[in-house]
């Protein structure tokens, strides 16, 4: 059985910086990733981990955001740096039990409670 449980989310200004940690409970070897869902628009897939902790990420985060995995914590992190207001929203950490690479935005079946971001101009 995997859980898992989003922190460090908050507020700040914009350019400013936030790192959010997702604790993991159970096999950590699953393709992992970070969402999120701004007001009024859908849940969106923003950066994806295999389990050799080979990153992707979408091309609105990319260059700013960084996925990362400690495993002696058993623990995903997203390192979240020159936010913009855009950026606000609950942000999720979710596994795909079914994959371990070539980790897709699809087909995720365990997700953290959320944790929300929000990000003044």
């Amino acid at each position: 059985q995997v859980q898992m449980v989003e922190s460090g989310g908050g507020s700040v200004q914009a350019g400013g910086s936030l790192r959010l940690s997702c604790a993991v409970s159970g096999y950590f070897r699953y393709c992992m990733a970070w969402f999120r869902q701004a007001p009024g628009k859908e849940r969106e897939g923003i950066a994806t981990s295999d389990m050799w902790d080979y990153a992707t990420y979408v091309d609105s985060v990319k260059g700013r955001f960084t996925i990362s995995r400690d495993h002696a914590k058993n623990t995903l992190y997203l390192e979240m740096n020159s936010l913009k207001p855009e950026d606000t929203a609950v942000y999720y950490c979710a596994a795909d039990r079914g994959r371990y690479q070539h980790c897709s935005y699809t087909g995720f079946d365990v997700w953290g409670q959320g944790t929300q971001v929000t990000v003044s101009s």
